[in-house]
């Protein structure tokens, strides 16, 4: 067994719509600016879309509240 400095996160996870399993998550990939309208709302004119990532536990399941657990960033 290992010991960890402090607990490792629990594994972020969505329910199966029927069924009493859940389904990992592991990765979520995103795509940006994928129409005319967000990439002028963008300020920018980009003839490709762009790819980034987010953590897998920046998933919210449907129904649940998303507000962040800690003080609010304005960028």
């Amino acid at each position: 067994m290992t010991d960890w400095l402090f607990s490792p996160a629990p594994t972020a996870s969505l329910p199966i719509s029927g069924q009493s399993e859940r389904f990992p998550i592991r990765r979520i990939l995103c795509v940006g600016q994928n129409y005319a309208a967000h990439a002028r709302e963008m300020g920018q004119a980009r003839a490709e879309p762009f790819f980034f990532t987010k953590p897998a536990d920046a998933v919210v399941v449907d129904g649940a509240d998303p507000s962040r657990a800690g003080p609010s960033v304005v960028t």
